[in-house]
């Protein structure tokens, strides 16, 4: 499993400002990391995982990048991808794809094979964000600027409900 010190020796490697942050109690997955950390609930990323199945009955994992404030939901992760269904990932699962403790994901350092995609609502500013590092004592500072350009996800709007076309029913004339 991946933690917070091969993080911050990558980081080091790649010449990035950050900070890894002992916390002042466990947490248990990142959406504890703004009471944790007294932290705005937008400056805090977490990485949520799912299973999605193809309308042909084929299934993958994809991994979402988001703000603890706006979580990803099922339904815009599967409509935005065209898929059937998409649900989140079992424990399992997200430790097999990811190689992080499930609830405690960075999103650096995840798998090549693994698509990955960001919340557009993300700010690419100069504050710092914090994100789970894959240990429950310690967080990872570092500017929302420099985070973002690291990941290798797509850029999406997660704020669409609605798949592509309409789902307006409508009765045809005789």
């Amino acid at each position: 499993m991946k933690d917070a010190l091969a993080i911050h020796r990558w980081l080091l490697a790649h010449q990035v400002h950050h900070e890894i942050v002992r916390l002042p109690r466990p947490m248990t997955c990142a959406d504890e990391l703004p009471e944790t950390l007294s932290a705005a609930p937008e400056r805090c990323l977490m990485v949520t995982v799912f299973e999605v199945a193809t309308r042909v009955g084929n299934e993958a994992v994809v991994a979402v990048a988001s703000s603890v404030a706006t979580p990803p939901r099922p339904g815009a992760v599967g409509g935005l991808l065209g898929m059937r269904q998409a649900r989140p990932a079992p424990a399992h699962v997200v430790n097999a794809a990811t190689d992080y403790a499930y609830g405690l994901i960075c999103p650096l350092l995840l798998p090549e094979s693994l698509p990955m995609l960001i919340d557009d609502r993300l700010r690419a500013d100069t504050e710092p964000v914090f994100t789970a590092t894959g240990e429950r004592h310690t967080a990872l500072a570092i500017r929302a600027l420099d985070l973002l350009t690291l990941l290798p996800g797509k850029m999406v709007d997660l704020c669409s409900t609605r798949p592509r076309g309409s789902r307006e029913a409508v009765a045809r004339r005789h």
